[in-house]
């Protein structure tokens, strides 16, 4: 088994190697946002994960939004060749990945407790300046109530002067000896948290566990546990290190598929993808989050969600890009009320209007709204059929000149508003997202390259000449398109930009 050709090796000087999980189709949108967020470098992607390098401290690793979880990856090689060979020999391959090379093993423990022990160092140094900053608010505040005092009490009575100041200094000590006494406790708080990041640098008291993810013809020839038993195995004889699997200090986290595979350490124990600041969950907040990164939203924009349902998409925007006026609209109480509560949570509550109204009857201006994002609602519960026409139209008298639209539509909607028929799917195999400066495709066998051609069917369609056949509906001209998976069903995102005056 080889390493991949040109596979940059992590260190301290040259940043860390990561790699992310992405729901399918969202690659290109995670692989823009790790360059602009995170400066990230030699970009790559595999079908439902991207690769990149950054020297980020885990504070900006946080601010990811497309992704689903984030790892600091091990290895990435070819994938494991399981016909017509035995048990015993797979799972020799398998242990290679440990035996075969300990130094990248090592080197990634090396830095995932650098970053550990950076974060909390970090936390610490903010919590120490917050400290002593509220320490000096609470000095000045003393001092200021006993000039007060003493100015008054001058006036009243000169003789109490000196037993007044005395009283007020011992006020001062006591407060000072109580502020000193905290910070002692929150620094030794704050010292076991570091003790516990860098107790990993004994390597033989460090405890772990394995997760696998097998799929292809490995899936179909073992299960995860028997590649977690065999790789766990591999791990406490060659570094000596004990498996916990109820409170491990470190996770391992193992895919296996016919392309690739790939071997991290989960940097968050909490997924990216789970937003603590929504409530009640709505449309995946992945996918919100790409929509309204692709509507362009700037500072002052008047952006709408007609249909906005639990207003996953707007706390998305809102969360991402404050200074802007949003409004939300639905024709369900319920639906409000779940958006107000999350709204609430998220502390938004003056940042976004809510409006009960039809889509199909909005109470605004013709050409008054900058940016519409919405999710067209699709399933069992919803037949829009004709009325997918007559909710855009509404959209489109509202838009301004220019204004953009950026659209979720199922399958069917999506036929509903191009001149292909419903067997046609209006996406080329070519891989034109490859095109973008420093993005590139991972490195993967020749023999494989068919079985990631779904991957390119997700990106952005092959452009012009798919964009020039798609018939315009009214003034809305077709801008990108991308296809996503919603788990079981798969949707399409459209960017349209309102090109005249509608005339509605």
């Amino acid at each position: 088994m080889s390493v991949v050709p040109g596979e940059p090796v992590s260190g301290p000087e040259a940043g860390a190697r990561f790699f992310c999980t992405a729901g399918r189709g969202l690659e290109p949108f995670l692989m823009r946002e790790v360059r602009a967020r995170l400066a990230a470098t030699q970009v790559e992607y595999i079908s439902g994960k991207v690769f990149f390098t950054t020297c980020s401290d885990l504070n900006m690793l946080k601010e990811l939004k497309s992704a689903e979880r984030l790892f600091l990856l091990i290895k990435k090689q070819f994938p494991l060749t399981v016909s017509s060979v035995s048990k015993g020999k797979i799972f020799n391959e398998m242990q290679r990945l440990i035996n075969e090379d300990p130094g990248s093993w090592l080197n990634a423990i090396s830095i995932w407790k650098n970053l550990l022990e950076l974060d909390a160092k970090k936390e610490k140094l903010s919590q120490r300046d917050n400290n002593q900053l509220k320490r000096k608010v609470g000095e000045n505040e003393i001092i200021v109530a006993k000039k007060l005092k003493i100015e008054q009490m001058q006036k009243i009575e000169e003789n109490r002067d000196c037993q007044l100041e005395k009283q007020i200094e011992e006020e001062t000590l006591e407060q000072r000896d109580f502020t000193t006494r905290r910070e002692n406790f929150q620094e030794e708080e704050f010292q076991n948290d570091t003790e516990k990041a860098t107790d990993t640098h004994n390597q033989n008291d460090l405890t772990f566990r394995v997760s696998c993810r097998c799929s292809g013809t490995v899936g179909k020839a073992f299960t995860a546990q028997e590649v977690g038993k065999v790789i766990g195995i591999a791990l406490m004889k060659h570094f000596g290190w004990k498996a916990d699997l109820r409170n491990p200090k470190l996770e391992i986290f193992i895919h296996l598929n016919d392309i690739y595979s790939v071997v991290g350490i989960p940097v968050f124990r909490v997924p990216l993808a789970s937003r603590a600041y929504i409530k009640t969950a709505g449309l995946r907040s992945t996918i919100a989050w790409a929509m309204a990164s692709l509507a362009d939203i700037k500072a002052g924009a008047f952006v709408l969600d007609p249909m906005c349902g639990l207003g996953t998409i707007l706390l998305e925007a809102a969360k991402e890009w404050p200074d802007v006026y949003y409004v939300g609209a639905d024709v369900s109480d319920s639906q409000l009320l779940g958006t107000w509560d999350n709204l609430k949570a998220a502390g938004l509550e003056d940042k976004i209007e809510l409006l009960k109204v039809s889509v199909i009857e909005l109470p605004l201006p013709s050409e008054s709204v900058d940016i519409i994002i919405s999710d067209i609602p699709f399933g069992k519960k919803f037949k829009l059929g004709e009325d997918i026409k007559r909710i855009l139209q509404e959209m489109e008298r509202v838009l301004h000149v220019g204004g953009t639209i950026v659209l979720l539509l199922s399958e069917d909607h999506h036929r509903r508003l191009t001149d292909y028929k419903e067997s046609s799917i209006p996406f080329n195999s070519k891989d034109s997202h490859t095109d973008e400066p420093g993005i590139k495709k991972c490195l993967i066998p020749q023999e494989k390259t068919s079985a990631s051609k779904t991957v390119s069917t997700s990106f952005k369609a092959s452009n012009h000449e798919f964009l020039d056949k798609m018939s315009p509906f009214g003034s809305l001209v077709p801008v990108e398109c991308y296809k996503v998976s919603l788990g079981k069903t798969d949707a399409f995102i459209c960017k349209y930009k309102k090109s005249h005056s509608s005339g509605l």
